[in-house]
């Protein structure tokens, strides 16, 4: 039974989705506040965090960045506020989503489901050994880590599983509805700006490899290396 941090300063939020995630299956614990979330995760150990962004005492952006310091559990941001740069500044923290309020308690859960899902499902597999490497470029796929001339490089993960998955199929063309399908594991709720962002903040981590991500006009994206 997976478990899930509620974390939101409002009581009727955090009611409603614990009512909708108990529902669904999950267990849930609440916090009140940033301070709270990160004293809890510290101790405690979770399959995902539904994280608010506005809260008193610590604002969950900041939360965000001091739990994934010690964790890499999947978070949720919740936000009333829907500007791309706070949705850009949600996924460079290590965001694995991000919701704008009012949200459907439904289609949150479908959202939940499908990160834990994606999450989950891999740590029960038995990843293949193998390593990519071009140039000065390498990918470790088994550790999940990525170097450029020997420096690792930092990635949220979701940022890990796009390019994971560009990498995997190199040199083909991959359409915006099939990455949303295979990377967040959800069609209808999946939106191409949360993919091209996706893109942008990858193609800043991978500096001069950056020329590897070819965009298909009116289509996708490539992962070449000629």
């Amino acid at each position: 039974m997976s478990r899930l941090l509620v974390v939101d300063d409002e009581f009727r939020i955090r009611q409603i989705i614990r009512k909708y995630a108990e529902f669904e299956g999950y267990t849930v614990e609440e916090a009140v506040d940033g301070m709270q979330a990160i004293e809890i995760c510290r101790k405690e150990e979770f399959d995902l965090i539904i994280m608010d962004v506005m809260m008193p005492e610590l604002d969950g952006f900041s939360a965000c960045r001091e739990i994934r310091k010690f964790r890499t559990t999947p978070i949720i941001m919740l936000s009333a506020r829907g500007e791309e740069y706070d949705k850009i500044h949600g996924f460079e923290l290590g965001s694995d989503d991000y919701v704008v309020k009012p949200f459907s308690p439904k289609e949150l859960m479908m959202r939940v489901a499908a990160v834990i899902k994606r999450t989950g499902g891999e740590q029960g597999e038995q990843v293949k050994k193998d390593v990519f490497t071009y140039e000065g470029l390498s990918v470790d796929f088994s550790a999940r880590i990525v170097t450029i001339d020997g420096k690792r490089i930092e990635m949220t993960p979701k940022e890990y599983e796009l390019f994971f998955y560009m990498v995997k199929n190199k040199g083909l063309a991959l359409t915006r509805e099939k990455l949303i399908s295979e990377v967040w594991g959800y069609d209808f709720f999946g939106d191409e700006r949360t993919l091209d962002t996706h893109i942008k903040l990858l193609r800043k981590s991978l500096g001069e490899y950056s020329k590897c991500i070819v965009t298909l006009r009116g289509v996708g994206y490539r992962f070449e290396t000629n």
